[in-house]
Formats: structure tokens, C-alpha cells, sequence
């Protein structure tokens, strides 16, 4: 099958989504656009708040569903721009503008190849997922959704990998923390500070190492990222808090860390949220075989599952998920983004090779 006129169609539908800004909580004006594509193309459209989803077939219960997944909504554009992060322009086999990598690329690849499958019988329920406030993690995007559809055996997440297929991602837990002092004169010998109170803590978060390091993700990781202490300079402070960016493996629930965490300091700990957690897929699932077998390379590296340092919405999802898309992460949220067009159109004949006939 001549793969090529989905993949002008996904280019120009890209380019009308780089062209409609959908920063994070604001994705409206492009979920209107994609829901008008797909119902254009014959689908009937479910939307839920700027979350957007559509099924293949008919649901059967006696078959596995498989989810696919990218999201609409981009970063804030940097100031480093030096074209016009809304208009879209090709240039040298790239098209450039604000969220063409990620994850723009991965959202029309995804959506053509779903529209190829569904025209071919599958033994498994298909459903395409596109989905709001991914770059912020918030509520009101595949979280809000999952509860409305049936359950997932398994999704396929969009985000750019390279093609590579990401087998672990890790997860996230912000922790606010506080220690306390006493306030008193720093003239004088009184008071406790709450600065010291928090360095000993603040020295325990930089050098203690979780025992289970994943050969995919590295280890947990422990970063202290913002410190707030003292109203003047005379006053003793007795309040310092401090901000920890915890970065989880898959060998380690947040929770499991939070309570090491509650158990070794001093301080007050708070998390902000348990529910970005780090993912795995085993690399014997099916879906992870037929990734490579769909060759021994790709853009000329080899193809090689790897353990992903950035989050996604996977991270949401309490089931069994794989990370793979077009496009580079290191062109992510930087200056001048852009996708090569070839990988859009090689995305999308390697996602129908992957999926077309899948047993799971």
C-alpha cells in the first residue's frame, strides 16, 4: 500500500497545528482542528475537555485493546526563537515551528497509522488517544480520560525516540519540604537557626544512593532545586523550606521513596503527588518484538530498546506501555524546533508494519 498520501496529509495537518497555538491548558482551538480531521475522515469523535479519542471498530471484550497516544499541547515557546515559533515553514527536507518534534510529529504519525489499521481486521480493539496538559502533568489530560475508556492491555505512546523503542521511562515526585527553628536576634546568641536545621538534610538528599540502580534508567535520583529562608537580615530565621526533584526508577515506587525519605530526615515532608510514576514494559512483550523486528537499524543507529530520563504520558497510565516515536528529544523545548519530513512518513509505515496483524 502507498503509504504516501497520508503523509502529505499528516504534514498539512501538522503544519495547521503548528500554526494554532496550544500551549499547555490552552490545546482548544487545535483540538477542534484534529476532531474536524478525523470526522472528516469518516470516525466518530469522543472529547472530554481538550482530551480528544476515537475507536477503530466496534468494542469486543473477548479481545485486547491496544491504545495509542500522543499528546496535542507544546511547551511555551523560549526566547531564543529565531523565526516565528507559530508559522510553520519547510526548509531543507525540515519543517520548522513550535512543537513539530514534540510532539506534532508523533500526534499525525500516530493518528494516519490508526487509520490505516482500522481499514484491516485486527485481533485487538484499537483506540487513538490524543491528549491534553502532558507538558505540564496535569489533571485535566490523560488522567481525566483513562477512566472513560474500556481497559488497556497495552499503549503505544508517541514521543520522539528516534523510532528507538523506550522500554523504561522514569517517573517524578516533587517534595516540599520544611525545617524549623526559633527566631531570635543575630546579634545576639539565640535563637535556632532553621538554615543549618535544613543543611544537614539538604546534605543527605545530595549524597544518599538508593541500593537497586535499573540497568535501564540508572539510579534514583535526588535533586534539591530550590531553597527559601529568612524575612531580614538581623533575624534568625526559623522556617527554611527547599524543593527536591526526585527522579524514580522502575525499581522504586514514589511512595516506597517518600518513606525512606520521611525515615532519614529531619525535616517536614510533603509530595506534591504519587502518581507520576516510572514505567516498564517487559522486553519479551509482543509489542516490543515486533519493534525490532521492523529492522537492525534505524536512521542508521542500531535499533536498541533503552530506559527513557523524560516523562511522558505514560507516566499517568496503570498499565503496560512503550514509548516510540519520530523526532529527536534533544530538539525538544528548544529554539527553532523542527522534524525531518522523511521521519514522519517512515514513522508511519513502521507503525503500521509494527501493529498490522499484532497478537497480544
Amino acid at each position: 500500500m502507498d503509504f504516501q498520501p497520508f503523509s502529505a496529509e499528516a504534514i498539512d495537518l501538522l503544519k495547521l497545528l503548528i500554526a494554532t497555538p496550544r500551549v499547555s491548558r490552552n490545546e482548544a482551538e487545535a483540538a477542534s482542528i484534529l476532531a474536524h480531521f478525523i470526522e472528516e475522515k469518516g470516525f466518530d469523535v469522543h472529547h472530554d475537555g481538550n482530551n480528544l479519542w476515537v475507536n477503530a471498530n466496534a468494542y469486543d471484550s473477548a479481545r485486547p485493546t491496544l491504545l495509542l497516544n500522543a499528546h496535542i499541547d507544546t511547551v511555551k515557546p523560549v526566547a531564543a526563537w529565531t523565526r516565528d515559533p507559530f508559522t510553520p515553514v519547510e526548509e531543507n527536507g525540515r519543517l520548522y515551528g513550535l512543537g513539530s518534534n514534540d510532539d506534532g510529529a508523533s500526534l499525525v504519525s500516530l493518528l494516519q497509522a490508526f487509520r490505516i489499521l482500522a481499514t484491516r481486521p485486527q485481533a485487538y480493539n484499537l483506540i487513538f488517544l490524543a491528549t491534553a496538559e502532558e507538558e505540564v502533568s496535569g489533571s485535566e489530560g490523560v488522567g481525566r480520560v483513562l477512566k472513560q475508556l474500556p481497559p488497556i492491555d497495552v499503549a503505544l505512546v508517541g514521543e520522539p525516540t528516534g523510532m528507538q523503542p523506550a522500554i523504561a521511562e522514569k517517573g517524578l515526585m516533587v517534595l516540599d519540604c520544611t525545617a524549623k527553628g526559633r527566631a531570635g536576634h543575630a546579634a545576639r546568641n539565640e535563637g535556632i537557626n532553621a538554615i543549618y536545621q535544613a543543611m544537614s538534610d539538604i546534605e543527605w538528599f545530595r549524597n544518599y544512593r538508593f541500593e537497586q540502580e535499573s540497568p535501564l534508567l540508572g539510579p534514583v535520583k535526588m535533586t534539591v532545586t530550590i531553597i527559601n529562608a529568612g524575612t531580614q537580615h538581623n533575624v534568625v530565621p526559623d522556617r527554611c523550606t527547599f524543593t527536591v526533584d526526585v527522579r524514580s526508577n522502575e525499581l522504586y515506587s514514589n511512595v516506597d521513596i517518600y518513606n525512606k525519605v520521611c525515615a532519614s530526615v529531619q525535616c517536614d515532608v510533603v509530595a506534591r503527588s504519587f502518581r507520576l510514576g516510572s514505567s516498564r514494559i517487559d522486553p519479551a512483550h509482543p509489542l516490543v518484538r515486533r519493534a525490532l523486528a521492523l529492522g537492525p537499524t534505524v536512521n542508521g543507529q542500531p535499533r536498541t530498546p533503552f530506559g527513557s530520563p523524560t516523562m511522558s504520558d505514560q507516566a499517568q497510565m496503570p498499565f503496560t506501555s512503550m514509548k516510540m516515536g519520530p523526532g529527536d528529544s534533544a530538539r525538544s523545548h528548544t529554539a527553532d524546533e523542527y522534524i525531518e519530513l522523511r521521519e514522519i512518513s517512515n514513522a508511519i509505515t513502521d507503525y503500521v508494519a509494527m501493529l498490522d496483524g499484532l497478537k497480544l
